[in-house]
């Protein structure tokens, strides 16, 4: 057994989650802030490019949670209980088998995306000048997209191994490259050309091209725990079902989650173009909790999966708990800070008085609650290396129902946004408590679990 596996199942349990976690943690805020360095950018071009870009953020998010989070979740979580349960050929076969299922993915949304962009951003609540700002970027970013997925495919077979300091190094130096390549391309730095929104999309496709060379070359180079043998592996239905059980899941709960604010930000859209300025900058926030429960959440995939495959069930278990309560207060945490000062965050992104007004109201109300999200999405990571999903898949489901439901009739009796948000807050809240109490009433052990082999 490789002595990075042999760690997962017998080394003190919080020690070996900070040491997965940390470099993890750090490479999700950096991966969080790419969308954060390109907003900033294309701010300086006024309102109505913001709230285009907004409205191509959700599906943006969509494609990097269920490449980096949700599949990537089932392939890191397949890797890591095939290498706990010995089973050290089929960690190697799952390279190949990951990057058919990254490309078949890249392919739908692609497609998809370029041919109805235009209606859904529409739907959203896009006019104007802001819709076709939102369709210019939207199309190069999703010709394009097929960069994201195998970047976050690989990324991930790596993660699964227990090495979590590789991704890390990469996405931070592709962040710092991001924020010197970025302007040069929107605003005709040096001897660039002046692009614009356009120059902002080429600007993060670079990135993620960037990482997936540095990927395969560390793959490919014999360091890594799994030996990639693409002309020497036959597919094989197992290895796909295997993968497929906990991401394709997982991919409907991303789905979930990105259709609630994209629907959101379509009840948001009645209240004008400045508030969906201010709820996409607000949001942008929330979405940064997502890579920063992934810093647990990852490491918790690894280190649960390999103790599964091993079937040490209590071990998996009791990391799960420790990285769900500590993602739960580095959430609460950014939640309190931003309801309490919430201008130190929107005034990065813009000036004006009725996005701020918009923005601070979105924080004030949903940041308290983020904690809940936190906690869930920890748990949700945790319950993918155990392959056990049912319960986080009902969570996603009523979070959608009870924020676009709850929403849309605070919008038709009240016409009050701040009640909007309202809905969206006890939404965090429905969503973090079910994932709780599923996993304390022990529904990863019963039925079909994660100790089943291909």
């Amino acid at each position: 057994m490789d002595p990075r596996t042999r760690t997962l199942l017998e080394a003190p349990i919080l020690p070996t989650l900070l040491r997965l976690a940390i470099p993890n943690l750090i490479m999700t805020v950096v991966q969080g802030s790419i969308g954060l360095i390109d907003i900033y950018y294309l701010a300086q071009l006024g309102t109505e490019v913001v709230a285009g870009v907004s409205l191509v953020f959700p599906g943006l998010m969509l494609m990097q949670m269920m490449s980096g989070g949700a599949m990537g979740g089932g392939i890191s979580s397949a890797v890591a209980r095939a290498l706990g349960s010995g089973r050290r050929d089929d960690a190697d076969a799952i390279v190949l088998h990951a990057l058919v299922i990254g490309a078949l993915f890249a392919a739908f949304f692609s497609a998809a995306m370029l041919a109805g962009g235009p209606w859904l951003y529409a739907t959203m609540g896009g006019s104007g000048a802001a819709l076709a700002i939102a369709v210019t970027y939207s199309n190069i970013v999703f010709a394009g997209v097929i960069l994201i997925w195998i970047f976050n495919v690989l990324a991930n077979i790596i993660r699964g191994t227990g090495n979590t300091l590789v991704p890390a190094v990469v996405t931070i130096a592709g962040a710092a490259m991001l924020v010197v390549f970025s302007p040069c391309l929107i605003f005709g730095l040096g001897p660039f050309p002046k692009l614009g929104v356009t120059g902002g999309a080429i600007a993060l496709l670079t990135y993620y091209g960037f990482g997936c060379v540095i990927f395969a070359a560390y793959l490919w180079s014999g360091r890594s725990v799994v030996q990639p043998k693409l002309l020497q592996t036959r597919l094989r239905r197992p290895l796909f079902i295997d993968i497929f059980r906990v991401g394709a899941v997982a991919s409907v709960i991303s789905l979930m989650t990105n259709i609630t604010i994209a629907m959101a930000t379509g009840l948001v859209g009645a209240f004008g173009a400045a508030a969906i300025a201010g709820y996409g900058i607000g949001t942008r926030l929330e979405y940064m909790l997502v890579p920063l429960s992934f810093g647990f959440g990852g490491a918790l995939v690894a280190l649960v999966g390999t103790n599964i495959g091993a079937g040490q069930r209590e071990r998996a278990l009791r990391a799960a708990w420790i990285g769900g309560w500590v993602s739960f207060a580095l959430a609460e945490s950014v939640g309190i800070a931003a309801a309490l000062f919430p201008e130190a965050w929107l005034s990065l992104f813009s000036s004006e008085p009725a996005v701020i007004e918009a923005g601070t109201t979105y924080l004030r109300v949903v940041g308290p609650f983020y904690g809940f999200f936190g906690l869930g999405m920890a748990l949700y990571f945790a319950s993918q290396g155990a392959g056990a999903l049912t319960w986080p898949l009902i969570a996603g489901g009523l979070r959608l129902v009870t924020a676009v439901g709850g929403g849309w009739l605070m919008l038709r009796a009240t016409g009050n946004l701040a009640l909007v948000f309202a809905a969206l807050a006890f939404a965090l809240a429905v969503f973090g408590t079910l994932i709780a109490l599923s996993v304390a009433r022990g529904v990863w052990f019963s039925g079909r679990n994660a100790t089943q082999r291909p």
